[in-house]
């Protein structure tokens, strides 16, 4: 297959560059198995599932994890924290995205504010620790603990096109993560669940759709670009996920009831799949994925996905073209497009049926 198979045309006034005026006030395209393609507001989501279902969610929590600092030399640099490799303590390595004109490994940093933020305690202390292997890596220390500083001193790392100037501003940091996140490590939210209200979370339990969690820590593996023609020769950065035992438990009984199994975002899908057995058992506990879906790689492990509308090429776009039909879905794609719909992390929602 090609890179090309996966393109669409989308006028740039589409790509939403700021969340809607409530979270669940975005619409939602829906895509059955076979009837026409039908057009709701999110709000309408609990009547829209299967009474019993399942809906599986991505409880990662995103961390501020775009850094600014300064070379001994006066020289500026730009950090983007994409993967935590080890915790020893208030010690953390972490791999990375490097924007700088040179930097020798073993250089210290002086971190600087973020963008419109006057941080109240000191910054952590970072040192470039350099290449090993395909990673670059930087090494952050702070007494109070890594993660606490990066809240002061890190910038919500909101996607490339979204233009924000003057840096992210206070409504993307609670907005540009779900209600139900609870496990930091993210650096690039879980989407689909930004929809989400506790209102909407009620009503859908009190329809008797259970929910579960699991945690898949958004890395490059789901937003690196594809760099190959033929994409069955690109490959998936690894990511880490974990299935909690409740969530296993839930899925077996799911599974042993017949009731169907709804994931909340392509993260999902892939964590379900990684863990998902040859004997349909879904096994709890840590693990790492490199998994790369696209069409021709059947999916078992769900029956509906909840998703955003994903970037051309991406993919992002290959999985749910794998779960929904390649034709079917880039057909729904125009039709939101003629629709006005609004696309990619703060836009409009999509629900998906398995193609037939």
């Amino acid at each position: 297959m090609r890179l090309a198979d996966f393109d669409y045309e989308l006028a740039p006034e589409l790509i939403a560059q700021t969340p809607a005026d409530r979270r669940d006030a975005s619409r939602l395209l829906v895509l059955p198995a076979a009837d026409p393609v039908s057009h709701h507001g999110f709000t309408e989501l609990p009547d829209l599932l299967p009474e019993g279902a399942l809906l599986v969610v991505n409880d990662a929590r995103v961390v501020p994890a775009r850094l600014f600092g300064r070379k001994p030399t006066g020289g500026r640099v730009e950090l983007f924290l994409v993967g935590k490799l080890t915790h020893e303590g208030d010690r953390e390595v972490w791999s990375c995205l490097v924007r700088a004109k040179s930097l020798e490994p073993g250089t210290a940093l002086e971190l600087l504010p973020a963008r419109g933020r006057t941080p109240a305690g000191r910054p952590p202390r970072a040192r470039f620790l350099g290449r090993f292997g395909d990673d670059l890596r930087v090494e952050l220390r702070a007494p109070g603990g890594v993660l606490a500083a990066l809240e002061e001193w890190g910038e919500v790392p909101l996607p490339p096109y979204i233009e924000r100037g003057e840096g992210p501003s206070d409504e993307d940091r609670e907005r540009y993560q779900t209600v139900f996140a609870r496990a930091p490590g993210a650096v690039a939210a879980p989407t689909a669940g930004l929809h989400f209200t506790d209102a909407i979370l009620d009503r859908l339990a009190a329809r008797g759709i259970e929910r579960a969690e699991v945690t898949l820590h958004v890395g490059p593996g789901t937003f690196a670009p594809v760099r190959v023609e033929n994409i069955e020769d690109h490959v998936m950065h690894a990511e880490r996920y974990d299935v909690p035992p409740a969530t296993a438990a839930a899925y077996a009984a799911a599974r042993a009831a017949g009731r169907p199994v709804v994931a909340v975002g392509t993260t999902v899908v892939r964590t379900l799949e990684s863990a998902l057995g040859p004997d349909g058992q879904l096994a709890a506990g840590p693990g790492e994925t490199r998994l790369f879906i696209y069409p021709g790689r059947p999916i078992g492990a769900v029956d509906l996905l909840l998703t955003n509308f994903h970037m051309p090429r991406s993919t992002l776009l290959m999985l749910v073209c794998a779960f929904a039909g390649t034709e079917r879905l880039l057909g729904a794609y125009r039709e939101a497009i003629a629709a006005r719909y609004r696309f990619f992390s703060y836009g409009d929602a999509t629900l998906l049926s398995r193609a037939p």
